[in-house]
């Protein structure tokens, strides 16, 4: 209620009669920018549809559950670059969350301030490290140790189940995920620890006086209240995952296949736009993998709207049992 008086009121000075020139200019300048947001989504998505009629007037909506890649035939599907972009990245998150939530309140609830702030400025650094670094990383120290060490091991005690079964590459669903959690996980990081810092000190001091450990007191102030904030982190990880084009191109495989193995090779839609793009030698070929562009352009949407909702309907009904 308070909000929306809020919003009420400044609609209501906005549009004061009184109001003066420098004002209403600002107050003009700053919708515009906000429209054009809309605006630069919607000629994306007009330029996406424009350059891929050739494959939607032949294939239709086939085109998204077509398995089939072949560029000599001229027969194009989507689904193996989907099922790649989907579970590599659902694979980074499971990896990153965790991870980067805990060192989030480790550095700001644990860590005294000479090593936080160290620790936070090589996160930082991290985040601004070239995708393709993070790619040779990948080829030359993680394909070995995946195949060597991690993939054997697995194997041998979870075999019995169809994601870890198979012979092991190095290169492959498995590796891909682990690398762009390494990417994603700064991200959350970064995000996660300014938001639990902005907490308000009696927010702990309330608790702690109750008697509350300090588990107890991050888990019962502190993490309820930045949630929304964390979640951004979260959201802003997975947008960076469905997304990576160089560091999953030089590891997953690039075999446009399904398969349920994680030791598997797998294909992404930014990998196969990256790969093929500048070898495409038919308007079909070139207009399909523009398709491909606007899959994951549609996906990238959906997915983060999906998640917005599912966030929002979770936290309305702890508000409501609160």
């Amino acid at each position: 209620m308070a909000r929306s008086n809020t919003n009420i009121f400044s609609l209501a000075i906005f549009r004061r009669p009184g109001i003066s020139p420098a004002d209403r200019f600002f107050r003009a300048s700053v919708l515009t920018v906000a429209l054009s947001v809309f605006a630069i989504t919607a000629i994306v998505a007009y330029e996406l549809v424009r350059n891929s009629r050739l494959p939607i007037e032949k294939f239709g909506w086939s085109f998204l559950w077509g398995t089939t890649w072949d560029p000599v035939a001229e027969q194009f599907g989507a689904l193996p670059f989907l099922y790649g972009t989907l579970v590599s990245s659902a694979l980074a998150l499971l990896i990153a969350v965790p991870v980067g939530l805990g060192v989030a309140i480790f550095l700001s609830e644990l860590a005294p301030r000479w090593v936080s702030d160290p620790v936070a400025f090589l996160v930082e650094l991290l985040a601004a490290i070239p995708s393709v670094i993070y790619g040779l990383v990948g080829i030359f120290v993680f394909v070995p140790w995946i195949r060597n060490v991690l993939e054997p091991a697995l194997s041998g005690t979870l075999g019995f189940l169809p994601l870890f079964q198979g012979a092991p590459y190095g290169v492959g669903m498995l590796t891909a995920g682990i690398v762009l959690a390494m990417m994603v996980v700064p991200f959350i990081v970064s995000v996660s620890r300014e938001i639990l810092m902005a907490v308000p000190l009696s927010q702990r001091e309330a608790i702690l006086s109750l008697g509350a450990t300090q588990w107890e007191m991050v888990r019962i102030a502190v993490l309820p209240y930045a949630r929304s904030g964390i979640m951004g982190s979260i959201f802003l990880a997975l947008a960076r995952a469905l997304g990576e084009t160089m560091a999953v191109t030089m590891v997953i495989g690039n075999r446009p296949e399904i398969r349920l193995s994680l030791f598997e090779p797998g294909y992404t839609m930014a990998a196969v736009i990256a790969n093929e793009f500048t070898e495409a030698t038919s308007d079909l070929y070139v207009q399909a993998l523009i398709e491909i562009g606007l899959v994951l352009f549609a996906v990238t949407i959906l997915v983060n709207a999906l998640a917005r909702l599912l966030i929002h309907s979770v936290f309305t009904k702890v508000e409501v049992r609160e």
